[in-house]
């Protein structure tokens, strides 16, 4: 008969429904407030590690839920938050910096949902609390420091080919080489070139020096920018690991700009100071053949530079680096011994290692110095407007004297405070930033606030599924009611393919849904309508219900294509929470095609199909 389907598409239909309920129950079980203790590179979470936090927490009388361990981390669940602030505080001051200690919200899924793979949705920021950053890459300064490598390159190329120069500095054009005669600036092109072809060259002359002026290329330069955005996003993802963050996103935006979200931090200002720092360290020599007096009052002796102290004064220091923060693998803060001051404890790789090793052993017994070297932007007010002020500091915050050969491990002292001798290991073990970032937006959104997010989002789609639900069943009777049923179906499967993406729901995308009830019922109306006409033209009830199903699906499938279009054009094109409504918005008008067109008739086959003398049809 025309109004019924074969078994086989009852049973996909039946098969798509069952699946769909399965996925989408996860999220009704809400989260556990929970602990998530990982481990560091020095340190792993074993047994006895889950032994030892277990004892904490029933030795404080701290009551858990359940604790869970993997092989690189342990779950531990708590009945209330409040419980878990004091376990939280507990555990990092008893298991130390060895391991990170972060706040976490676990599913609540039961077990036999998780083993099918059955999770819930990630909650957005704005649904579950924490704080939102937009940061920009200074690109300028990132072709800047290529810059200054090519610098210290080129000078150790020349002074290895035995090629005489006047000086290699940065200038207004790009680099500039500048030599006694055209003869030598001649040879030196001809080695710079060789060895590095990707830079570009020009001759310019003026009356007391032959010049060679050499610019990074274009595509150098664009490669340059990605290197930098890439590295700092890296850096990033390290700092806010070590921050302890559970669920953190950290995405590229744009070509100079990264977003940050992390949920469940509400300490602003601590979580700016760790992202935005560009702390670093270097190891130089202090220039003792020359007096700190004269370098004062302006006679810095070449090869030479004037740093402040941090406690007080200035202090001379050779140019020649030891050793930089990029070798550093670890970096822990403590107390010093003999002084009781802090200290940060650090270890190198090999190859720092080595190189440290050979510095320092041709050097005993010679001041070494510690560089503090820090980047910062501030907004000021000048002539009355905002403008951004950068600015670099640059301090001595140890000096001693290098009393043996140092290899991969060693301290360093001079530090102000704990609190900075740990922001210091923190910002040294996840590496300095490849260039500077400023932070250009950010959002702080509260738990109680995100809580009422979902609350306010859930209740007004439900609000308007029952209007229309009840709208529906009052003008199309036992039609409406369907549609009702199919419209369920709809968000349940909105809600399972979600979880199976396992995508981010916002509170754009909670709008998403809402506007995608809304939309849903068109179908549904359409063909209604259509089954409408048909009976007027004088129709049986069967053929009229056949008609309605197959004459309306042209219309509803242009018109969900055009909206799907224009979804699709938002998901490219825009960024954040337009996304997430984008995400939302295509998913539903699936979904809600196939509830309308194939669930729906599928009910009203059931229902219909097998009546062979159907004379009335309420509608």
């Amino acid at each position: 008969m025309m109004n019924q389907y074969p078994l086989w598409k009852y049973l996909l239909i039946l098969c798509a429904v069952t699946i769909g309920v399965l996925y989408s129950v996860p999220n009704l079980y809400g989260e556990d407030p929970a602990l998530q203790v990982s481990a560091t590179r020095t340190t792993k979470v074993d047994a006895a590690t889950e032994d030892q936090v277990l004892g904490l927490l029933k030795q404080n009388t701290l009551a858990y839920k359940s604790a869970a361990r993997d092989t690189h981390s342990l779950l531990v669940r708590f009945n209330d938050t409040e419980t878990q602030l004091k376990a939280k505080d507990i555990l990092k001051d008893a298991l130390g910096g060895g391991y990170v200690v972060a706040l976490n919200l676990a599913p609540a899924t039961p077990r036999w949902l998780t083993a099918l793979n059955a999770q819930p949705m990630y909650l957005g920021l704005d649904l579950r609390g924490g704080v939102h950053f937009l940061m920009e890459v200074d690109m300028d300064a990132a072709v800047g420091q290529a810059e200054e490598r090519y610098v210290s390159d080129v000078r150790t190329l020349l002074r290895d080919k035995k090629l005489r120069y006047l000086s290699i500095a940065r200038g207004t054009q790009g680099l500039e080489f500048k030599f006694r005669s055209k003869d030598e600036r001649d040879k030196a092109r001809d080695v710079v070139r060789n060895e590095y072809p990707t830079l570009v060259l020009k001759d310019e002359d003026s009356a007391d020096s032959f010049t060679l002026v050499a610019t990074i290329s274009e595509t150098e330069q664009r490669e340059v920018r990605k290197f930098a955005l890439q590295q700092n996003i890296t850096t990033l993802r390290n700092r806010v690991n070590e921050l302890g963050v559970a669920e953190p996103v950290i995405q590229q935006q744009g070509d100079s700009r990264i977003v940050v979200q992390l949920p469940g931090v509400q300490d602003t200002a601590r979580a700016k100071e760790i992202l935005g720092a560009t702390a670093t360290l270097e190891f130089r020599l202090v220039d003792e053949e020359h007096r700190v007096e004269e370098a004062l009052a302006g006679r810095v002796p070449p090869g030479a530079k004037l740093y402040k102290r941090r406690e007080g004064g200035h202090t001379l220091l050779k140019n020649q680096v030891m050793l930089t923060g990029d070798y550093i693998t670890d970096a822990a803060s403590g107390i010093e011994q003999q002084s009781g001051g802090s200290a940060v404890f650090i270890t190198l790789d090999g190859k720092g290692a080595g190189i440290f090793s050979n510095a320092t052993k041709d050097n005993v017994g010679k001041l070494m110095a510690v560089v503090f070297i820090e980047n910062k932007s501030e907004t000021r007010v000048i002539d009355g407007k905002p403008t951004k002020v950068k600015s670099k500091v640059e301090e001595v915050i140890n000096q001693a004297v290098i009393r043996e050969q140092l290899s991969k491990r060693f301290q360093i002292t001079g530090l102000d405070s704990a609190d900075e001798a740990r922001n210091l290991a923190l910002l040294l073990r996840a590496g300095a930033l490849t260039a500077p970032i400023e932070i250009i937006e950010e959002r702080t959104v509260g738990p109680s606030m995100g809580a009422e997010n979902i609350q306010k989002g859930v209740n007004s789609t439900l609000i308007g599924f029952a209007a229309i639900a009840l709208f529906m069943t009052i003008y199309y009777y036992f039609f409406g009611v369907i549609a009702s049923l199919a419209l369920s179906v709809n968000i349940i499967l909105l809600l399972a393919i979600m979880s199976l993406l396992q995508a981010t729901l916002t509170l754009p995308g909670i709008a998403g849904i809402a506007l995608t009830v809304g939309m849903a019922i068109d179908a549904n109306v359409l063909i209604y309508e259509r089954i409408r006409e048909e009976l007027r033209n004088g129709n049986s009830p069967q053929a009229s219900i056949a008609a309605g199903y197959d004459r309306a699906f042209d219309t509803i499938l242009d018109s969900n294509i055009t909206t799907l279009i224009a979804g699709f054009a938002l998901f490219m094109l825009g960024s954040g929470p337009i996304r997430g409504f984008a995400v939302t918005l295509c998913i539903g008008i699936l979904t809600s095609m196939f509830t309308a067109v194939t669930v729906s008739r599928a009910m009203v086959n059931l229902l219909y199909g097998r009546r062979r003398k159907l004379a009335k049809l309420v509608i």
